[in-house]
């Protein structure tokens, strides 16, 4: 997936009405990101280092980060592999290093690939959720050799974890935005099971497993 539109869309989501909402909503009125941008083992940069959100000053604040700090595309060593393990080892180490205390810590991954490199992800996502991390994933299909036929049910089996941890598949990369909007709307209000709002019309389906399990929410949009 082209970097760009990964950035374009978590900037266009920060400024969205949705999340707003959300955050001011919230229990404190107040959330805190970090933006990271990865690939392969030890190749990632930091564009929007720990930051508060509690009013659009701050979203807008940093939406316009994401968009000019990011780079149109970093040196990818690797040879385009990629290390789903890796972004959560680094995720969680963040994680660890956040100034404030916070009641939920989670793990936000956006891939259209499998873990080909690095240490087996089923370790890094043992790790994380022993520290009680949730990890959650927006998988954007695509059709290339050594890419699973079914990459989001490689995610729920493999990569997410955690109380009300879940999948969401875009049906097509043009909604890749409206995806990365609704799922900052389900974690940062906690909707994990209220995610069929008002005037929602694009939520297509719901699967979720029973007995706080992993979640898989397909959307249609």
């Amino acid at each position: 997936m082209p970097a760009r539109l990964q950035r374009d869309g978590h900037a266009a989501a920060l400024r969205s009405d949705m999340v707003n909402t959300a955050i001011a909503s919230g229990p404190l009125g107040c959330i805190a990101v970090t933006y990271i941008e990865w690939s392969s083992v030890g190749q990632f940069q930091t564009i929007v280092p720990w930051v508060r959100l509690c009013n659009r000053g701050d979203t807008e604040a940093a939406a316009s980060a994401i968009e000019e700090g990011a780079d149109s595309g970093f040196a990818r060593p690797g040879g385009g592999r990629t290390s789903v393990s890796f972004a959560i080892d680094a995720a969680s180490i963040l994680l660890d290093r956040l100034p404030w205390s916070t009641a939920r810590k989670i793990i936000d991954i956006s891939a259209n690939g499998t873990n080909n490199d690095g240490p087996p992800v089923l370790e890094s996502r043992r790790r994380a959720l022993e520290k009680g991390r949730v990890i959650n994933v927006i998988a954007v299909t695509r059709q290339e050799p050594g890419i699973t036929s079914d990459l989001p049910g490689y995610f729920k089996r493999e990569v997410i974890g955690g109380p009300g941890s879940f999948v969401i598949t875009p049906n097509a990369v043009t909604d890749y935005a409206y995806a990365i909007r609704k799922k900052l709307f389900i974690e940062v209000g906690d909707r994990a099971d209220r995610e069929d709002l008002p005037g929602d019309t694009k939520l297509k389906s719901l699967v979720a497993e029973t007995d706080g399990g992993p979640t898989i929410r397909s959307y249609g949009l």
